[in-house]
């Protein structure tokens, strides 16, 4: 295996994974929703998937740190594949929130599973071989497989809502095990040693990589606020999404989800819109928190945005702002961290990082789910979006500390000159989930 397979794995398996993700994603809302769930009863069992990605994210970190990143991805398609189908099940059986809450956090467990294991086989195999992409353009591209696939996922899940909402459950879990049966037989550990993991030893193992992710994440003065930022914004953004498909269809006064697919699969072209300005913007501007501080003001412009309008288009509109800026931030900051973590660890801080952000959106499901029960879906927007202001400061501070990791690395120039007269570093990106990247890495 060269790094070239390496990199074609790589976006195979992005592409596909999400691509069966994404397959629920315009009508996860609408189907909690029919099958008996009260609107604050929706968000509290999505606030619970989050719940479960906070419980899960250090233990699943510790299994992809010495089982394997491989063993960690293989994991997360069986777990999403056999939840998708506890949920099928538990919507048949009219079953309500508790049954639901249950299968939200096993369901969390699986995407935890998937956290930072992908993108850490990825630059182990790279590292491995000695090959040097340019890693911007690697995870870029990567963003956009992720779009496309989120794209084609979409559009054929609301498709398919349209006939029942419970068919592209059926069809996610169906090809979440073609996904495995490829990722077995592709997936090979490179650049990577395996190490025994004794269950006797997993609390010593969990007390050590916890120590880890704080030593080597929160106790980095950057990575800390960048992880208090994810957790503002995931108030909003791991309720807002879903959201956005009861909202809309109140806009619109029809009862048309195959609209909302489509609405859904914009959201992957705006995200690849916000990959594009990374990678024009980068040319011009010699600092990540630059393109930080202005995404972040214009996904709390967005978020205000859609609850004052009562305009359906002017309400699409800001949603793909939204996911337009998200799609600027999520690359960045993830450089970010990247660069400032040693490979030993990746996973580990990577998944603390998700822990962190995780716990912002347990928090925002369940508080902005009761205001928009007691009031309305539009309250709960402008309520949300105010939040988000709160990240702005944070971002100013990392702007003042100024570590090597927000500027180009050493010896390298702009491709222009211009008042940033420097790039991006060369590594700005992570695995993406297009629609996880817009709620905090908490798509159900």
């Amino acid at each position: 295996m060269d790094g070239q397979r390496v990199v074609r794995t790589y976006m195979l398996l992005v592409g596909l994974y999400t691509l069966a993700a994404s397959l629920i994603w315009s009508v996860n809302t609408l189907f909690l929703l029919d099958a008996g769930l009260a609107v604050g009863e929706v968000f509290i069992a999505n606030a619970l998937f989050s719940a479960g990605m906070v419980l899960f994210e250090i233990p699943t970190g510790v299994i992809a740190d010495t089982l394997g990143r491989r063993v960690s991805y293989l994991a997360s398609v069986s777990i999403l594949s056999a939840t998708t189908v506890m949920y099928l099940v538990a919507a048949q059986a009219e079953s309500g929130l508790a049954v639901f809450g249950v299968v939200s956090v096993l369901m969390g467990l699986g995407f935890t599973f998937y956290s930072g294991a992908l993108e850490a086989w990825l630059v182990d195999g790279l590292s491995a071989m000695r090959s040097d992409p340019d890693l911007d353009g690697v995870f870029a591209r990567g963003q956009q497989v992720s779009g496309v696939a989120m794209f084609a996922g979409t559009i054929v899940g609301g498709l398919l809502g349209q006939i029942d909402l419970a068919v592209p459950f059926v069809a996610r879990a169906a090809l979440l095990v073609v996904v495995f049966l490829i990722a077995s037989r592709m997936m090979v550990e490179v650049g990577f040693s395996r190490q025994p993991l004794r269950l006797e030893e997993i609390p010593a193992q969990l007390r050590l990589q916890t120590a880890i992710g704080i030593s080597q994440g929160w106790r980095a003065p950057g990575l800390r606020l960048l992880m208090i930022v994810g957790s503002i914004q995931g108030i909003f953004t791991a309720w807002g999404f879903y959201a956005a498909q009861p909202y809309l269809l109140d806009l619109l006064d029809r009862d048309a989800v195959w609209i909302i697919g489509l609405v859904t699969a914009g959201l992957s072209l705006a995200t690849i819109l916000g990959n594009q300005i990374v990678a024009v913007l980068s040319r011009r501007c010699g600092r990540r928190s630059t393109l930080l501080i202005g995404a972040a003001a214009v996904s709390t412009v967005a978020a205000i945005a859609m609850g004052v309008t009562s305009s359906f288009a002017l309400a699409v509109a800001a949603l793909f702002a939204l996911a337009a800026a998200l799609g600027v931030m999520s690359p960045t900051r993830q450089a970010y961290l990247h660069e400032v973590t040693s490979s030993d660890h990746r996973a580990t801080v990577v998944s603390f990082d998700a822990m962190v952000g995780s716990v912002g959106g347990v928090g925002g499901q369940v508080g902005l789910g009761a205001v928009s029960d007691a009031r309305s879906f539009s309250a709960g927007y402008v309520v949300g979006g105010s939040i988000t202001v709160l990240a702005l400061p944070l971002l100013l501070r990392l702007r003042q500390i100024a570590e090597p990791a927000d500027h180009l690395g050493p010896g390298d120039t702009a491709d222009v000159d211009s008042t940033c007269p420097a790039g991006l570093p060369r590594e700005a990106g992570i695995e993406s989930l297009p629609v996880p990247t817009l709620i905090g890495a908490t798509g159900d």
